[in-house]
């Protein structure tokens, strides 16, 4: 007799509102971190979103430099873990160490850094904590060896546009490194970025203004 495939019991609240990721993530093989695999990194700093949505993890980057206050902060309130950026572009040399250290011991389950860190860098920093670095990929020439060589666990391909190309290529001659990319803002862009190689998709999700824009659309109904 073959097995049946069961549907999970699905239990909600009565009152919140989750923000689902795309079912086109589902499709990935996703990364297993300490025997947790993710699939779906939610891009933001957002509380609200990381206490309202149902990614497997928040990639908590932001465009300033990395604030201990910060990352403190979201992985506090967060339930799911937290990959912290430390820096790697204004932000370099022994800060990111520092900034690494600080947020492992705050409970991140890793830390990202930007393409433009040195290798030199990036190997000191996978040196002085015990969890995943990843390294951010911008450019489809990014020397992705050195970049393994130097400590990187994880890739982070984001290159806008070219990212299914960029992921595709590295796959190619890296099968077995794990990939997350950047999914783009549809169901086909997301399944065209795993088809290319991605483990793993980071999702923008629209903003607070933009969420509550809809609810008060049909609140006036």
């Amino acid at each position: 007799m073959g097995t049946e495939k069961k549907t999970s019991p699905n239990v909600e609240s009565r009152l919140r509102h989750i923000l689902r990721m795309p079912q086109e993530v589902y499709s990935a093989s996703g990364i297993v971190v300490n025997g947790r695999r993710l699939k779906s990194f939610v891009f933001t700093t957002d509380l609200a979103i990381i206490r309202n949505c149902d990614a497997d993890a928040v990639f908590a980057v932001y465009p300033f430099t990395p604030q201990q206050a910060i990352s403190h902060a979201i992985i506090q309130a967060s339930y799911i873990p937290v990959f912290c950026g430390v820096g790697g572009g204004t932000t370099k040399g022994m800060r990111t160490l520092q900034l690494a250290q600080d947020v492992e011991g705050q409970g991140a389950m890793g830390v990202v850094l930007n393409s433009p860190i040195s290798d030199l860098n990036l190997l000191a920093v996978s040196r002085v904590v015990d969890i995943p670095v990843i390294i951010t990929v911008t450019k489809a020439d990014t020397d992705i060896q050195a970049r393994l060589d130097a400590g990187a666990s994880i890739l982070n391909v984001a290159c806008s546009t070219e990212t299914p190309q960029v992921v595709r290529r590295i796959r190619e001659q890296f099968p077995d490194i794990p990939i997350i990319a950047s999914g783009g803002k549809t169901g086909e862009s997301i399944a065209e970025t795993i088809a290319a190689g991605a483990n793993a998709i980071t999702y923008t999700p629209p903003s607070p203004a933009v969420l509550f824009k809809e609810m008060m659309e049909k609140y006036r109904e």
